[in-house]
C-alpha cells in the first residue's frame, strides 16, 4: 500500500483512439441535450410529476459524467506528454481552445438570452454582470482549460497520496468557502464555488470532479487494452458508483421521504452549490454509465454511433443545440410554451440526431475543401 501511494503516473501511450470516451462524453451531451429541450421550450416548472421522474432525475448524471470525461480526456490526449520537448506547443493548442471555447460561450450567451430579454441585460451578461443559465457550462470548461495545464505536468509527477490530498483538501476548501459572504459580492462566488442564485459552476467545487477524471484517466490508459485489468476497472468503477446511489437512497429513507428526494434531486436542488445529496447520485450515477461504457467499448461506441458521434465533438453538439433550441424554436418559430411535455423530448430526441448529422456533414465538407 506505501508503494502504491508514493507512485506518480504510469501513463503509457494510447493504443489508438478509446471509442468508450467518445461514447461517455455523447451519453453526457444526449442527456443535457435532452433536459435543456424540455427547460428551454417548455419550462422545468411544467413538467408533469411522471416526467421529473423518472426522466429528469436520470438526467442528473449528465453534469458530472461531462466533467468527469473533461479529467479522462485531458489525461489520456495530454498528461503522458507533460515531460516531452513538444509539451509547450502541446500547452499552446489548449490555450487555443480555451479561447475558441470562450468565444462560443459568448456568442451563445447572445443566443439563449435574446428572445425574452432586454440588450442591456444581455450586455450585463457578457461582461460578468451577471450569468446565463443554459450555456454556463461552456464558460466554465473555457477557464479550466487556462488552469488546468498549467496543472498537468505537476499532476504527472506527484505521487498518488499527493494527488488524492489534493481532490480532498479542494473539496474541504469548496465547503469552507460556501460559509463566506465574499464580502457581498455574490458573482465572484458564484464563479468560485458556486451560489444558488446563479447557474453559474465554480472553478473550485467543481475541481475535484475534473481532477478525480485525471485519476480514472489515468487507470483507462493502463487498464483499457489489457482485458482482465480493464474488467476489474469496470468492476470498480461500476461498483463504487452503485454504492454512491445506493447511498443517496438509504440517506433519504432514513430521511423519511425517497419520493421527495427524488423529486428534488429532478428540480436541480442541491445542484447549485454542489450539496451532499445531489452529488452521491448524480456522481454515482456517472461513474456507473461511465464503467457501462467502457464494457461495452469499440462494440457499444458503434452500435450507438450517434452519440458516439456527438461525443467525437462535444463543442459543435453544444453549438448546434443550443443555436436549435434557442435562435430558431423559442426566437424565429416563437416556440416557448408551444410544445407538450411528450413533444419537447420528442424534439430533444431529433436534435442528438440533428447533432449526430451536423457532425457528419461538416467533417464531410472539411475533407473536400
Amino acid at each position: 500500500m506505501a508503494s502504491l501511494l508514493m507512485q506518480t503516473p504510469q501513463l503509457p501511450k494510447a493504443e489508438g483512439r478509446i471509442d468508450a470516451i467518445d461514447l461517455a462524453r455523447g451519453t453526457a451531451i444526449a442527456l443535457m441535450i435532452v433536459s435543456h429541450a424540455v427547460s428551454g421550450l417548455l419550462g422545468i416548472r411544467n413538467v408533469p410529476d411522471w416526467g421529473m421522474v423518472p426522466v429528469h432525475f436520470l438526467t442528473k448524471f449528465s453534469s458530472s459524467l461531462f466533467i468527469l470525461v473533461f479529467g479522462i480526456a485531458l489525461a489520456v490526449a495530454f498528461l503522458s506528454h507533460t515531460q516531452d520537448e513538444d509539451w509547450p506547443r502541446r500547452r499552446l493548442k489548449l490555450w487555443l481552445r480555451a479561447l475558441e471555447v470562450w468565444f462560443w460561450y459568448k456568442v451563445l450567451v447572445v443566443v439563449e438570452m435574446l428572445p425574452f430579454n432586454a440588450p442591456s441585460d444581455i450586455v450585463d451578461t457578457l461582461m460578468y454582470r451577471n450569468y446565463a443559465i443554459w450555456v454556463e457550462i461552456l464558460g466554465f470548461y473555457a477557464v479550466a482549460l487556462l488552469w488546468v495545464p498549467l496543472l498537468l505536468p505537476l499532476w504527472a509527477r506527484a505521487p498518488l497520496w499527493s494527488r488524492v490530498a489534493i481532490i480532498i483538501a479542494l473539496v474541504g476548501l469548496s465547503a469552507w468557502l460556501q460559509t463566506l459572504t465574499f464580502g457581498g459580492n455574490n458573482l465572484l462566488k458564484a464563479f468560485l464555488v458556486d451560489h444558488e442564485d446563479y447557474y453559474a459552476w465554480g472553478q473550485i467545487s467543481r475541481a475535484p470532479l475534473v481532477l478525480v477524471g485525471l485519476l480514472i484517466g489515468e487507470a483507462v490508459l493502463r487498464c483499457y487494452f489489457d482485458a482482465k485489468r480493464r474488467w476489474q476497472l469496470v468492476g470498480t468503477l461500476l461498483g463504487v458508483g452503485l454504492l454512491m446511489v445506493a447511498a443517496f437512497f438509504v440517506m433519504a429513507a432514513i430521511k423519511g421521504d425517497v419520493d421527495a428526494a427524488m423529486m428534488a434531486v429532478a428540480q436541480n436542488a442541491g445542484k447549485h452549490p454542489p450539496e451532499l445529496m445531489f452529488m452521491l447520485y448524480s456522481l454515482g450515477g456517472a461513474l456507473a454509465l461511465l464503467a457501462l461504457a467502457l464494457a461495452g467499448g469499440a462494440l457499444a461506441a458503434k452500435a450507438l454511433l450517434p452519440l458516439t458521434l456527438v461525443g467525437t465533438d462535444a463543442l459543435k453538439a453544444f453549438i448546434f443545440h443550443i443555436v436549435a433550441i434557442f435562435l430558431v424554436l423559442r426566437f424565429l418559430l416563437e416556440g416557448e410554451g408551444a410544445y407538450t411535455y411528450p413533444q419537447a423530448l420528442g424534439v430533444g430526441g431529433l436534435l442528438i440526431l440533428g447533432a449526430a448529422l451536423w457532425i457528419v456533414v461538416t467533417r464531410w465538407m472539411a475533407a473536400r475543401r
